[in-house]
């Protein structure tokens, strides 16, 4: 959404004398109001696209949630849930001993800092459940979506959403139903090993199914007895999403007949580190491409597994060093039995989001306290700093295109923003975006009890936050465009759908035509010259000004795509 003057749209709408007029003009909707002064420009796509996703009617799964109940009124810790306990601080040490004393220090520190997170996530955790509570017996209600400034849309109800954890995802289920059919039973097999995970989720297709299958008794046993018997759903990563799977499917298998059981459960397609596949298209770039699923193979490419392979071959060699010339050798040798993809998935999920130093550093840090390494706090810090450089050192390795293509919109951001100017663009869908990163000044109100200092927004922006937020901002724009082409093509298919950034619902029985549609809108979504288009817009606006050229693009067809299978999967 634009807000702009109403005078600026006068000499093209000429609505002096009326107080409100609605005018349509190419892909915009604009409503003038005298009252404020101002025009709202809405673009049409984003309003087809938010009517979809808030038309899609859900309900909550009793079952699941009588589970999360008797999780969480026996204490929590069970599934990711928060334990309802506080950790016991330490008790200071009766010695004067200064390197003792600073070891009790940090444990205070981070056990006071753990019972903050813990009394903050029990209560979010209560706002969810008293939410599903009231509702459980409700036939099914709606969320409304509205947008952020870049085109991507959110839920607006700010608890109990499918945008949430696990916990709200499991609680969740559409309240339309449908029946699976020979494609929906396969899907929903496939569904289930996505949520288990563990590795499961980079099999083939049919590994997947076969996996399923071979699991079918702790299936049965989790569905009939949850807490009771062997808990192997537990076991997932997504445990209550996997409980209401094992649930689902253990009642369309002992059905007199599968493929008409009527399913309410919404099967995900999940994009290959989306942002990445996103860069590899804008770029044309066929190793890109490849490593994210654009291309087709037999089985899917596991980009996070690709990055920590090259991290561990740094850190190999690094622990051949000499420490007392290269001191990072002692952090590469107690590192080198702790990297997997999951210490460095999320660093290169958020890489081209615009993840610092400093983010990649706590989010491994984060990984390594939760497997309970043998490292005290302080050595844990050190070779989380080590490990977030080493794994944003093999990041722009391997992904060299997509970090020109990000370096080439932040200094065309900085260009912009020099001039005292915040970046600007139009989404595929048409929505004007405009950075809103601007300094903040200081309005004091003198009354006769106080001083009130407001903060409030100058007219001055600021150039490295306009620079670092822009590469993020734009393919935040471009996946939010794809989520919302797709969301109404789905819609005219007839089809229930909705949409967590890069991540496509619909029932079992509509995933074939889901993905068909996806591919298609991805290819129409990038067939259009958008940094061409990009390039054009900031010389019109900034003629004054000198940009440097496009980054240089490879020759992958976007038509390989379509042949993609598991480009979401």
């Amino acid at each position: 959404m634009k807000i702009a003057s109403k005078a600026q749209l006068e000499q093209v709408f000429e609505v002096c004398e009326l107080s409100c007029i609605l005018a349509c003009c190419f892909d915009f909707i604009c409503y003038i109001s005298d009252l404020h002064n101002q025009v709202i420009i809405i673009c049409l796509g984003e309003i087809q696209a938010l009517d979809t996703l808030g038309s899609t009617k859900w309900r909550v799964n009793k079952r699941v949630l009588d589970v999360v109940d008797r999780i969480w009124n026996s204490g929590g810790r069970l599934a990711h849930l928060v334990d309802r306990d506080d950790v016991p601080l330490p008790e200071k040490p009766d010695t004067e001993d200064e390197s003792l004393l600073k070891k009790w220090k940090w444990k205070l520190r981070n056990a006071k800092k753990e019972n903050r997170e813990r009394h903050s996530l029990r209560c979010d955790t209560e706002l969810k459940l008293s939410v599903a509570r009231k509702m459980k017996d409700e036939e099914g209600f709606y969320y409304p979506h509205n947008v952020d400034f870049r085109g991507r849309a959110y839920p607006m109800h700010p608890y109990l959403n499918h945008l949430g954890s696990d916990m709200c995802r499991g609680i969740l289920e559409f309240a339309e139903g449908r029946p699976l059919g020979n494609v929906g039973l396969r899907w929903l097999k496939i569904h289930l090993a996505n949520l288990y995970a563990g590795g499961v989720d980079k099999l083939s297709y049919e590994g997947r199914v076969s996996f399923t299958e071979n699991h079918l008794d702790e299936i049965f046993d989790s569905a009939d007895k949850p807490l009771e018997g062997n808990r192997w759903w537990l076991r997932a990563e997504d445990p209550f999403q996997c409980l209401a799977a094992c649930i689902n499917l253990s009642e369309a298998l002992r059905s007199s007949s599968p493929e008409t059981y009527v399913s309410y459960l919404p099967i995900h397609q999940d994009g290959s580190c989306n942002g990445l596949q996103h860069y590899a298209a804008l770029g044309r770039d066929k190793l890109g491409a490849a490593a994210v699923n654009l291309m087709a193979g037999e089985k899917p490419a596991d980009v996070y597994s690709g990055i920590a392979a090259r991290v561990l071959d740094i850190m190999r060699e690094d622990a051949q060093k000499d420490p007392t010339s290269f001191p990072d050798a002692l952090q590469a040798r107690a590192l080198l039995d702790q990297v997997d993809r999951k210490l460095v998935k999320q660093t290169v999920m958020t890489s081209v989001y615009g993840v610092t130093y400093i983010g990649a550093r706590d989010q491994i840090m984060r990984r390594l306290k939760e497997r309970g390494t043998q490292l005290d706090d302080s050595q844990t810090f050190g070779a989380s700093c080590y490990a977030a450089k080493v794994t944003l050192t093999a990041l722009e390795e391997m992904f060299e295109a997509a970090r020109s293509i990000m370096s080439w919109l932040g200094e065309c951001a900085k260009i912009i923003a020099s001039e005292n100017q915040p970046v600007r663009w139009t989404t595929p869908l048409g929505l004007p975006v405009v950075q809103p990163y601007r300094k903040l000044g200081r309005h004091l109100i003198k009354t006769s009890l106080q001083i009130l200092t407001l903060q409030r927004e100058t007219e001055k922006v600021m150039v490295k936050r306009q620079r670092t937020a822009f590469p993020p901002n734009f393919v935040h724009s471009l996946d939010g465009s794809h989520m919302m082409m797709t969301a109404i093509a789905c819609k005219r298919a007839g089809m229930n759908f909705a949409g967590v950034h890069d991540s496509f619902w619909t029932h079992a029985c509509d995933v074939d035509q889901l993905n068909t549609i996806l591919r298609e809108k991805f290819i129409e979504l990038y067939d259009a010259p958008i940094l061409e288009n990009l390039l054009e817009s900031f010389e019109e606006s900034f003629p004054t000004l000198t940009f440097p050229p496009l980054p240089e693009r490879g020759d992958f067809d976007l038509r390989e795509v379509l042949r993609s299978t598991y480009f979401f999967n």
